[in-house]
């Protein structure tokens, strides 16, 4: 996939309100899947994204540099935490209702997808992609692409990969195991060895690998 323009194989996702994902996001708790078209679900952690940030976040996030964009930051915990350690930071998601619980948080977050024009666009010094959103318009080559473009210069890329050693496109939707779902939009799993393979041929070089309790991420640094 080249790194200039987006091609009609990379949708860009409306904006999620009035669902079950942004029903959970306004309470705090699930349950909550991505279930795929032949039925099989994805359990969400819906109630660790609403919480404070983690042990295991904080090893995302005493890597990371200068201003730090996270892209689809969801309830914002990260967004939250960064600033609390003094970072300029930014949170990026679809979901309205994802965006108004962080900023009641005290985070600044914007409603917009990661493919439509962002603030300080090549200046931002960190990106995170955690909590699967390398899945994010289901081709991880096309999204490693467009964060490329987002970072400055020689700029870091913190993702976390799927557990498993996976590569795969999926159609999902957002279904809260109880009969009620959302709209369909392509989604991808892709485990470390995926992600760097990806990255690779999107401009990024691995920078490091690590596991804090059981969840895998991964360090990249933009190719100047």
């Amino acid at each position: 996939m080249p790194t200039g323009e987006l091609t009609t194989r990379t949708p860009i996702p409306a904006p999620w309100h009035g669902d079950p994902y942004a029903d959970a996001v306004r309470t705090g708790r699930g349950p909550l899947f991505l279930r795929r078209t032949d039925g099989w679900l994805l359990p969400l952690e819906v109630e660790r994204w609403c919480a404070e940030a983690v042990p295991a976040d904080m090893t995302v996030l005493e890597r990371c540099q200068g201003p730090v964009v996270d892209i689809g930051c969801g309830p914002g915990r990260l967004v939250v935490a960064l600033a609390e350690r003094g970072h300029p930071v930014l949170g990026v998601d679809i979901s309205r209702a994802a965006v108004t619980r962080t900023r009641r948080a005290g985070g600044a977050a914007l409603c917009r997808s990661v493919f439509e024009a962002l603030p300080s666009e090549g200046r931002w010094g960190t990106a995170l992609l955690l909590d699967g959103n390398i899945g994010i318009g289901g081709d991880p080559r096309a999204l490693l692409a467009r964060v490329a473009r987002i970072v400055a210069p020689g700029g870091l890329l913190l993702a976390e990969a799927a557990e498993a050693e996976v590569d795969e496109r999926l159609l999902v939707c957002i279904d809260d195991g109880r009969g009620r779902s959302g709209p369909v939009f392509p989604w991808a799993r892709v485990g470390a060895s995926a992600l760097t393979r990806h990255a690779s041929a999107a401009g990024w070089r691995t920078a490091e690998q690590w596991t804090a309790s059981g969840r895998v991420f991964v360090a990249l640094r933009h190719r100047t």
